[in-house]
């Protein structure tokens, strides 16, 4: 008797296998995730379309080319970097809030919004998904946080705020409600907005942190605040018509809103981040998610890579043994690699701005032949008047090298050695 031949091909098998597993690991990953659904129930988060949501201020700046991110998992707040957006509601816990904001001002700056606005779905047949009828408002309770601050909404038959107005005086608009608005005041705060009538609507909390594009909008002269350039800011906005859908029907408001993130964020390539856990969106923790996250995760990683490994060797015997690559990288490239992480995580990348600066400045005098033994100061003239000379582009040598040496934040100082790097390269 002859074994009879096995239906399907041996790729067949190979993958059915790998869809499979595929498949099975997706199904744990959207379950932990919670990514089912825009999340448009009418809420105040950035999934809700309503008068409340902040849906438009997302959907704007994505217009722009920024790289928007909507975050459910809590986990991964604390080291998200870029600019994080809170929209937490009112009743949300305080001493969370402060745990997550503290936990991130070294990593990237914050903006939390402040709750206002209590409102219900529409029971209309022309309602779409999403829209709300606005009924009360509701102060945030947040025992934890930023006790020092008090927040006050005003009522139906107060006097009228007068819209809004920047704390520089460059701009104003009007408000959604100009009687029922939202203000914060106490010590530590930087108005970055106010009231007509000079309440703050939106602050920036004053602490030694030195935040140049704050303190333009604020009408503040940029070299103002403290020695830290390690510490990101975190900004509060009292008022949500300022950046909710309501008030960005207004173009002013929306402009606005576009300033304060821009400002908080201060760097246009970072991604920028708005939580969805405060809102009730946030993945929950079951013994099926276990397995992805720490420090279970390298246990399931190494069971997959076992049976991926057991399974190919059903098919195929092992090839030649592969030959180890040696424990420690040698060459220049290593060498000036490890040097980078030791300054880099020894917290000192902008004292490496000057020498760098230095160090062009030599390479580019020897290049063009420039006597040596000049002052410094007069062979980047001399540099500069090269570049007129062949009628290059862009900023002269001696303002970018400038620029170089005032760096404190390390992608300041990663984005004007680029620039410097530019200007050798066309020179040399």
């Amino acid at each position: 008797m002859s074994a009879q031949p096995s239906p399907f091909p041996r790729s067949t098998v190979i993958g059915m296998l790998l869809v499979g597993l595929l498949a099975f690991v997706a199904l744990l990953w959207f379950l932990g995730h919670d990514t089912g659904g825009s999340g448009n129930d009418g809420g105040a988060h950035v999934g809700g379309k309503g008068l409340t949501g902040y849906a438009g201020l997302a959907q704007m700046l994505e217009a722009e080319g920024f790289d928007v991110q909507r975050q459910r998992n809590r986990l991964q707040l604390e080291s998200v970097p870029g600019l994080l957006v809170l929209t937490p509601p009112a009743e949300a816990d305080g001493k969370a809030i402060a745990k997550l904001v503290d936990a991130r001002r070294l990593i990237g700056p914050t903006l939390v919004v402040a709750p206002k606005w209590m409102a219900v779905g529409l029971n209309s047949q022309k309602a779409k998904r999403g829209w709300v009828q606005v009924f009360a408002t509701s102060a945030p309770n947040w025992p934890g946080f930023a006790d020092n601050v008090s927040v006050a909404i005003g009522g139906k038959d107060s006097a009228p705020a007068q819209g809004w107005r920047t704390a520089s005086g460059s701009g104003s608009g009007k408000l959604p409600d100009d009687r029922q608005v939202e203000s914060g005041s106490g010590k530590g705060l930087m108005p970055l907005v106010r009231s007509g009538d000079g309440r703050i609507l939106a602050a920036w909390m004053d602490d030694d942190g030195y935040y140049p594009e704050l303190n333009r909008l604020a009408g503040i002269d940029p070299g103002h605040g403290g020695d830290n350039a390690d510490i990101y800011p975190v900004v509060l906005v009292f008022e949500p018509d300022l950046l909710d859908n309501w008030g960005l029907a207004d173009r002013a408001t929306a402009l606005l809103a576009r300033n304060i993130v821009l400002a908080t964020a201060d760097d246009r390539a970072q991604p920028i981040t708005f939580d969805m856990t405060f809102n009730g969106f946030g993945a929950q923790r079951n013994l099926l998610t276990l397995a992805f996250e720490p420090p279970f995760l390298a246990a399931t990683v190494a069971l997959f890579l076992a049976a991926i490994a057991l399974a190919w060797r059903a098919f195929n015997r092992f090839g030649p043994a592969i030959a180890h690559m040696p424990e420690y990288a040698r060459g220049k490239t290593a060498l000036v690699a490890n040097a980078a992480g030791l300054i880099r995580r020894a917290g000192r990348v902008h004292l490496a701005a000057a020498p760098y600066a230095d160090a062009s400045r030599e390479r580019i005098a020897l290049a063009l032949g420039l006597p040596k033994g000049l002052d410094p100061g007069r062979v980047e003239q001399l540099i500069d008047a090269a570049q007129e000379r062949r009628g290059l582009a862009g900023p002269r040598f001696s303002e970018a090298a400038r620029s170089l040496r005032a760096s404190r934040k390390p992608h300041d100082l990663t984005r004007r050695a680029q620039a410097l790097q530019a200007i050798e390269r066309q020179l040399t």
